[in-house]
Formats: structure tokens, sequence, C-alpha cells
């Protein structure tokens, strides 16, 4: 069962979950939308001959932080991951990421399969953009780039995310403060676009 607007407001005053910061005119009817950070992360495709998960061979990436009003060019056929400005979770409910529709018809996917949010994680989600048109999409930080929804579960989980024993899982990336920095991804050089 999806909550509603109003669901989401009273599940949001008792702390059941947490958007930071939360703006009321971002509340739909059943969902709640959110805004596109600054922090984007590119492979580097010269540095990277293959991708191979199974020997743990991942693409070299850097990450790119842009100035407040600047804008990302996302070519088409290119993938890239971005973050949310956005700050949410519940240990009592599902989430779920999703695509506004009028970005889909541009041809931006905001999530190839990764839209899923277990209770008890409390992340700025990662984005995975990609550009499926024939002409470039510009994308400002600050827009609304998706919607999250909320799903009650028939009972509460008997473990939540931050006790699952994953790779990406740990007390600073599940807790209520907000974590530092962009998505964890491997050999991140820190470099800011001027």
């Amino acid at each position: 069962m999806f909550l509603s607007d109003v669901d989401i407001k009273k599940a949001l005053d008792k702390g059941d979950i947490i958007i930071e910061p939360f703006d009321k005119k971002r509340l739909q009817p059943a969902s709640y939308d959110i805004l596109l950070g600054s922090k984007f992360i590119l492979t580097e495709e010269h540095s990277t001959d293959a991708i191979d998960p199974e020997k743990k061979k991942f693409a070299k990436t850097r990450e790119i932080i842009l100035n407040k009003g600047e804008p990302f060019v996302l070519h088409p056929g290119v993938s890239i991951l971005g973050t949310s400005i956005d700050y949410f979770g519940s240990r009592v409910y599902l989430i779920q990421l999703h695509g506004k529709s009028s970005l889909a018809r541009m041809g931006l996917l905001v999530h190839n399969t990764a839209g899923l949010v277990n209770p008890g994680h409390f992340l700025r989600i990662t984005f995975e953009l990609c550009n499926l048109n024939k002409v470039p999409i510009i994308l400002t930080p600050g827009m609304r780039i998706g919607q999250i929804t909320f799903s009650q579960m028939t009972t509460v989980p008997a473990t939540d995310y931050k006790h699952d024993p994953r790779k990406y899982v740990d007390g600073k990336w599940n807790s209520h403060n907000p974590p530092k920095g962009a998505p964890k991804t491997k050999k991140v050089a820190n470099k800011k676009k001027k």
C-alpha cells in the first residue's frame, strides 16, 4: 500500500520518515519530488578498457562538483552518477525512486535498476543518469529530477539495512546525519570544476 500525501505528512510529523530539507511544495498526492545535487561522477572512458564485476575490476572515475546555477551537459548515450540534494530514509517504510514523466519523455533515465531504498537506509540517493536521446540534455543542480514513494509493509522487518552486512553499509551512511561527499565509488579523484 502506497502512502498518500496525508499519510506522508503524518509519518514525517511522527518521525517515521525523514526528509531533509522538507518542502511542502514538492509533496505530490502520493509521492515527493526530489532535487538534483551538484556532485557527479563520470567514468574515465579512455582509462577504462572494461568493467568486470566478478573480478572486482571497476571503471576509473572522476568527481565533478558544479557551482550554484552551473549546468551539466549530459551527452547522448552517456551514463553518469549524480546525487540528490535531499537526504531521506525510514525505518518503517519501503521507499522507491521513480523518474519524472516529463524528463522520461526527453529520454532521461534517473535510475537503471537501483530504485529501491530498504527500511533503515538513510541517504542522499545516487542517481544513475543516462541520456537515451540523440541530443544533449542540460541538467541543472536544484532541478526536480525524480520522485520517491513510500510503501507500508505487512510487518516491520526483522533487520534493517543498517544491520545488513553488505559493503555500502556503515554508520556513516546510515545515520540521521547527512553524509558528506559523493556516493562511494572506486578511485574517485576529487576535482572541482571551475
